[in-house]
């Protein structure tokens, strides 16, 4: 038992249905049927491997997408077909999820075989609506279709999902109830590493907080700086845009058109009470990077011209978040600094990022921009630890229970 949470070891799994919840969303290229990263996949592994090599039939439950995020809602078929080459054994996929053919597949696994259903997602109460206007207790989703179909079929649940522990969704919080639980290897792993950041990280402990995901970002700054966490929090993209703009800072006009279109203006205000309170230990940006005519532009914070659009971090912010990195001992990171995409808005994120493979500091790296940054840099091996997850992470960097964490240690107590 670790965190209140069962895991694998207290468990014979041999002969045993395992429902095994997963985390594999990745980025899909409908056209071509195949996945754009495989990160998540590769991630939850050895979970898998372990439990088909002792002999359990493995039931996996996976989304991909959702009704918010319909660009990628889609059937996880190519999932297993990554899958079947990363474990080098036969993964079977069925295009069903709780109904009678998915039932009747789950009956006729034999020992080490594994089976992946189809997104779950595709069923209404896994859907992210649902869970956000109705709110189920852990209770009620028990009784939703998807855990009283499956959860009859099987012996224990294993939750290998930590990118999707802050979800609030049958699949994630309802077997708990009615089924004996562990958390499977890679959550453990994830959960131990961001664990030792929030319980005792070593100092100076610096946070660089980036992207465009600005409330969430927000929230987890002001647990780091409260509760003495961060000694410093490095800021970039929107999240940066938004405090020098809290500040009285001139962002431009074409920035603050940016803010507005995302529903963001009121951040503004929002957050002066906090920059004001911790202005010495939030570093911002001394100078930001624009495009004018296709080409790139760096203007000192107080003469960014009035119709700029910003895009990136300046070259003198980079060489003050280097240094401030290369002597910290533990340094935590969520988002980018700019566009890292375009070759012309990435020196900030390349610069950062070369900081973050040089330091002797522990670097965990979290959000999927984040290691998509990693990755087109070639840096995973330079960095200490990459959580595969985004929303989570940061949930849990505010100091928030999750709500499969919850439901996992509601099931230690209850299935002894």
């Amino acid at each position: 038992m670790r965190f209140g949470i069962k895991t694998l070891d207290e468990y014979d799994v041999k002969g045993k249905t395992v429902l095994c919840r997963v985390d594999i969303n990745q980025p899909v290229d409908k056209a071509t049927d195949t996945l754009k990263s495989i990160n998540r996949i590769r991630g939850c592994v050895p979970t898998i491997r372990e439990l088909s090599d002792k002999g359990a039939k493995v039931v996996l439950m996976a989304h991909q997408g959702s009704d918010i995020e319909y660009k990628n809602f889609y059937t996880t078929r190519p999932h297993a077909k990554v899958l079947q080459e990363l474990l080098e054994r036969p993964v079977q996929f069925i295009d069903d999820v709780c109904g009678p053919a998915a039932r009747e597949a789950i009956k006729n696994l034999k020992e080490g075989e594994i089976l992946l259903l189809d997104n779950v997602r595709f069923q209404s109460e896994e859907q992210t609506l649902f869970e956000m206007k109705l709110k189920l207790s852990h209770e009620d989703q028990a009784k939703t279709q998807v855990v009283t179909k499956l959860a009859p079929l099987g012996d224990l649940y294993v939750c290998d999902a930590f990118a999707a522990a802050h979800r609030d969704q049958p699949t994630l919080c309802g077997f708990e109830q009615v089924l004996p639980s562990a958390m499977g290897r890679l959550f453990e792993a994830e959960y131990c590493a961001v664990s030792k950041v929030m319980e005792n990280p070593e100092h100076p402990c610096v946070f660089v907080l980036g992207g465009a995901k600005i409330s969430d970002a927000f929230l987890m700054m002001e647990t780091v700086l409260s509760r003495g966490i961060a000694d410093k929090v490095l800021t970039g993209g929107l999240v940066a845009n938004i405090l020098l703009a809290a500040a009285g800072e001139e962002i431009g006009e074409g920035s603050l058109a940016f803010i507005r279109k995302s529903n963001y203006e009121d951040w503004i205000e929002k957050i002066k009470p906090l920059y004001e309170k911790y202005k010495d230990q939030i570093v911002l940006p001394k100078d930001l990077a624009y495009v004018e005519n296709g080409e790139r532009k760096e203007a000192k914070v107080g003469e960014i011209p009035a119709a700029a659009g910003l895009v990136d971090i300046g070259h003198e912010a980079v060489a003050e978040y280097q240094k401030i990195i290369s002597e910290a001992k533990t340094v935590c990171v969520n988002g980018p600094m700019g566009i890292f995409e375009e070759a012309i808005t990435e020196y900030g994120t390349k610069g950062v990022w070369d900081a973050l493979a040089g330091t002797e500091a522990y670097t965990l790296i979290g959000g999927g921009d984040s290691v998509t940054a990693t990755e087109k840099y070639n840096l995973k091996d330079k960095m200490s630890y990459i959580c595969t997850a985004g929303g989570a992470l940061i949930r849990f960097l505010s100091g928030e229970e999750l709500p499969v964490v919850k439901a996992l240690r509601h099931a230690a107590k209850t299935f002894d």
